[in-house]
């Protein structure tokens, strides 16, 4: 996914490729935006935020997620 921080909103988008488009308001600073998008990723797919894993990308506009939930029907389901 593709992180752009210092958005007007939040908000998640899925470009013609595939790619997901994550929007924050939060600027890229000690790990602000990362945060933010932890939130809005755990909102989304109605989880805990301890559910949300950021798997690479630390410091990268590009990066990795993990998300666990408990229900089977989220399994596959993503932006649409």
């Amino acid at each position: 996914m593709v992180v752009h921080p210092n958005a007007r909103n939040e908000r998640i988008e899925k470009d013609l490729l595939g790619v997901l488009h994550v929007y924050v308001t939060e600027p890229p600073l000690e790990g602000k935006a990362n945060k933010a998008v932890t939130e809005l990723l755990a909102e989304h797919f109605s989880t805990k935020k301890r559910n949300v894993f950021l798997v690479s990308g630390q410091r990268a506009k590009h990066k990795t997620f993990e998300v666990t939930t408990d229900n089977r029907n989220d399994t596959g389901q993503l932006i649409k």
